[in-house]
């Protein structure tokens, strides 16, 4: 397991403004009384990354003053208006040259995912050219591994708000799921009527 923990890297996408929160940037909910960033990063640790990479984006200096995120790397995406698919580039482009041999990617909104969760995910790590992600009943969610040898290829094609959508569905054959419905519970914070899902 220790290999696996060096060689793949957690990539927290953080950057969102919660538009529909009212403005409300997501990394900073409150959430078991810390930002939901902090809880977020921690996941991703308490499953296996040992090295966690953080996209900022809305409110960035806010966040950085109000979260503890200690042995984070953070990246500030200036482009976040742009949608996720400039914070993944952003991610993995923070990763290139690290010796990463893949990145594990979580979203901040997605709080009933947990490190049991992310530690099946990583399991199906084997190569710089695997593709995984967690499955809930069979439907294909988050978090989602990609090998090194996919970046190129997910950054060319991550674009608005759909992220690697694209690329996944082009390589749908090749990816490995994980089903995690067992143990995680893959619901966004995207509303004000989701806020129940906050402790």
């Amino acid at each position: 397991m220790t290999a696996k923990r060096d060689q793949v890297a957690g990539l927290l996408l953080a950057a969102g403004g919660g538009r529909r929160l009212g403005g409300r940037p997501k990394a900073l909910l409150e959430h078991r009384g810390r930002p939901l960033v902090e809880y977020a990063a921690g996941v991703l640790r308490a499953g296996g990354c040992a090295q966690v990479h953080v996209v900022l984006g809305a409110r960035a200096g806010l966040v950085r003053s109000r979260a503890v995120l200690p042995d984070c790397v953070l990246i500030d995406n200036a482009r976040w208006e742009e949608g996720m698919g400039s914070s993944l580039r952003a991610g993995l482009h923070s990763l290139a040259g690290t010796g990463v041999r893949a990145a594990l990617v979580s979203l901040v909104d997605q709080p009933g995912i947990g490190p049991e969760a992310v530690a099946r995910v990583l399991a199906a790590y084997a190569s710089e050219t695997s593709l995984a992600a967690a499955a809930y009943d069979g439907v294909r969610g988050h978090p989602v591994l990609f090998g090194a040898d996919h970046w190129p290829g997910i950054s060319a094609t991550a674009v608005g708000d759909r992220g690697a959508r694209a690329y996944l569905k082009a390589n749908e054959d090749a990816i490995t799921l994980v089903e995690c419905g067992d143990v995680a519970q893959a619901y966004d914070i995207d509303t004000e009527g989701d806020l129940i899902h906050l402790e």
